[in-house]
């Protein structure tokens, strides 16, 4: 782990009833997340991970915005160049190309970062155990778990026993997953509703702006709003029309 940057909000001096990390990449799965965090009462402490990605640079600012809407009490930048030295990737590596959306296939596409969740799993519990925070939020659904073995619920289920393990006996940290067995659709209509700032948030592999539209993380993106009936606020340099289950953009 190379560099750790903290920044830390104007954090309040009131007792809160429990507080949650959420693992805040500035996608639209993580800010619905930690949308869903505080709808459930807890006040969060972001944490944001830095690993060599392509667009890192947009996904940093698009957390910030984020935990600054959320009135997160914490926002923790972990700078760390480990994933990226490791590789196999094609988002940290510029040798392998980002490939073209393939909705339908099964194989594990070459964005997958190996073990990548376990990583940033372990930095957030650490960092919840440091603040007395109860459940670490992860922004995981069905449709990565498809493709990105460390998605699974099973995955998740097992995490937390090791959490168990391995912290103090007084430390009880619930890894929550709220979105594990939800599509994306599913995700869009539920962020909709908790009217998540879209705007602010970033999911395209290869571009810092405008979003590509044809990697796999933005077909998926454009797909789910298209099926809930919601045009993408965000710039696209092509919005393909991804067929979904119902409506239009």
């Amino acid at each position: 782990m190379t560099d750790t940057t903290t920044t830390t909000a104007s954090a309040t001096d009131e007792p809160t009833a429990k507080r949650a990390v959420v693992l805040l990449s500035g996608g639209m799965d993580s800010a619905t997340a930690a949308a869903e965090a505080r709808k459930q009462g807890y006040e969060i402490y972001c944490l944001h991970t830095s690993y060599g990605q392509r667009t890192e640079n947009r996904e940093h600012e698009c957390a910030r915005r984020l935990a600054d809407h959320f009135d997160a009490a914490d926002f923790l930048r972990v700078e760390t160049g480990h994933l990226s030295a490791i590789g196999a990737s094609s988002l940290t590596d510029e040798e392998l190309n980002v490939a073209d959306a393939d909705l339908e296939s099964d194989e594990i596409p070459t964005s997958y970062v190996p073990f990548r969740n376990a990583n940033l799993l372990s930095m957030a519990v650490a960092y919840a155990e440091a603040n007395d925070c109860e459940a670490v939020f992860i922004g995981a659904h069905s449709e990565d778990f498809s493709g990105y073995p460390d998605c699974r619920p099973e995955f998740f289920e097992a995490f937390e026993r090791v959490v168990d393990v391995g912290t103090k006996p007084e430390t009880e940290i619930a890894i929550e997953a709220p979105f594990v067995e939800w599509s994306k659709t599913d995700i869009a209509e539920h962020g909709v509703e908790l009217e998540v700032p879209y705007e602010h948030t970033w999911s395209c592999y290869r571009e810092n702006e405008p979003a590509c539209g044809t990697c796999d993380a933005c077909a998926f993106r454009l797909q789910a709003f298209r099926n809930v009936g919601v045009r993408d606020p965000i710039e696209y340099a092509q919005r393909p029309s991804y067929v979904g289950e119902t409506g239009g953009e």
